[in-house]
């Protein structure tokens, strides 16, 4: 793959994303609508359960559900934003201008991030008006790393699906939407680690989520930057991004080489 990026291509790509977000019916209930519906339907949830249990112990599950989008619109954002070039027939078009994949994928990432910022942002003023949560109680500082931590693993499980769908085809696309769940129970990210049998806690441990909701459970409590679990979190997600790059590489060649990339379209 080609190293020389060119800003103005990764412009074009994300301009087509903006196009793409703001005319279509399922990514505006998929994103936007879906999150506001989940904030607060978990709203409500967390302020019934604070009348009957610990209140900051009912305020996990919201934490977690809040937190979760992050991941949850970073992955959908990466892969779909394929899937709909694909669908109509336009994706092995845009790759035969000068457009690299480096240049689309970087776009794609800068769309991911920007759409994951912008409504954590809202689902956290929804929180914080509508039922006292505010997530800046865990400080700011804490708050960033958290953030960028469960954003980077996002990048890589996109990268990871993206490549899937490359290679197998559209018959797979369901994994755009459905993947990402499998790594709700073996991450934590409504409970403790502790509840989990011992044999999870140690699969809960190989991924990155994992120590970025104990930490983010652990903020509630004291705004303190539990460095242990964010430094392993970091240097978890350096490896899952660095084999998601490789395993997308992989899977990009092999489709090119089998036909599958321009098949995909059909």
């Amino acid at each position: 793959m080609a190293l020389a990026l060119s800003l103005e291509r990764v412009r074009a790509v994300l301009l087509q994303e903006v196009y793409i977000t703001a005319r279509s019916m399922e990514v505006i209930v998929d994103l936007p609508f879906f999150s506001l519906m989940t904030v607060l339907v978990f709203g409500f949830v967390t302020r019934f359960l604070a009348t009957v249990m610990n209140p900051t112990v009912a305020q996990y599950l919201y934490l977690g559900t809040m937190m979760w989008e992050i991941i949850r619109i970073t992955q959908y954002s990466m892969t779909l934003g394929a899937l709909w070039n694909v669908w109509s027939h336009n994706f092995s078009n845009m790759f035969i201008t000068p457009l690299s994949m480096p240049e689309y994928i970087l776009a794609q990432i800068l769309s991911a991030a920007t759409k994951a910022i912008g409504l954590f942002i809202v689902v956290a003023i929804v929180a914080a008006v509508g039922f006292d949560f505010n997530v800046l109680r865990m400080g700011l500082g804490n708050l960033t790393l958290l953030f960028l931590n469960l954003l980077w693993f996002g990048f890589s499980l996109g990268l990871f699906i993206l490549g899937i769908i490359l290679r197998l085809g559209t018959r797979i696309q369901a994994l755009a939407w459905g993947l990402v769940l499998v790594f709700q129970p073996i991450t934590a990210a409504y409970y403790p680690l502790s509840v989990m049998p011992a044999a999870m806690q140690v699969v809960a441990r190989l991924f990155p989520p994992t120590y970025v909701f104990e930490a983010a459970r652990a903020g509630l409590e004291t705004p303190d930057i539990r460095w242990p679990d964010i430094s392993a979190a970091a240097a978890e997600n350096v490896l899952y991004f660095a084999l998601s790059v490789y395993f997308f590489n992989y899977m990009y060649r092999r489709s090119r080489e089998t036909g599958q990339f321009a098949r995909n379209e059909e």
